[in-house]
């Protein structure tokens, strides 16, 4: 037991140093690390370096997901190319821009209110087209395969959100006479 002016005077035991260096959980400090996009210098703790990319800015962190999730890196690939979509394709775009009369089929949101054109949709990707061994890529360009649709509905029916029968059902239109399988999503 100590008496009280000893615990008030503390001058019975030895304060160890926590700070720097000498703190019981010191592990090196700050590590001097290149930016992934513009290899500008860049301080992190050890704790806050993980993962693929050390990035120095908010302007980097959009670069690197821009080029890092594209393709095969993206989540929701699905599979096929980015390539053009070849012959013919300006013609049908064209051609169900006019039919659709420059408005989404589903909506109704038209040219004035997007402020540019709105996109055409392939109701039967051209991914399918490609992959399938008795067609062509072309021949995903039927203009019975295609629709108008602004950007937001396009995005739901690229994500398998609306049935392919009541897409053509909104163009008045019956599907092709020959369509690709359709292969099975992985589970």
């Amino acid at each position: 037991m100590y008496c009280a002016e000893c615990v008030e005077t503390v001058d019975w035991r030895e304060v160890t140093p926590a700070t720097g260096a000498d703190h019981h959980r010191w592990n090196g400090g700050k590590l001097e690390l290149e930016c992934t996009v513009c290899a500008e210098p860049v301080e992190r703790y050890p704790s806050n370096v993980s993962g693929e990319a050390v990035l120095c800015s908010e302007v980097c962190r959009r670069t690197w997901l821009s080029e890092s999730f594209t393709g095969e890196g993206h989540p929701n690939w699905k599979g096929g190319g980015n390539e053009p979509y070849g012959e013919g394709w300006a013609a049908t775009r064209r051609a169900a821009l006019e039919r659709d009369d420059y408005r989404c089929v589903r909506c109704g949101t038209d040219r004035a209110e997007l402020g540019r054109n709105p996109d055409v949709h392939h109701i039967v990707p051209v991914r399918h087209f490609i992959e399938a061994t008795d067609f062509e890529k072309t021949d995903a360009h039927a203009l019975e395969n295609v629709l108008t649709l602004c950007p937001p509905c396009h995005r739901k029916a690229d994500f398998g959100h609306f049935d392919p029968a009541h897409l053509r059902s909104l163009v008045g239109s019956d599907p092709p006479e020959r369509l690709p399988p359709t292969p099975a999503d992985p589970a």
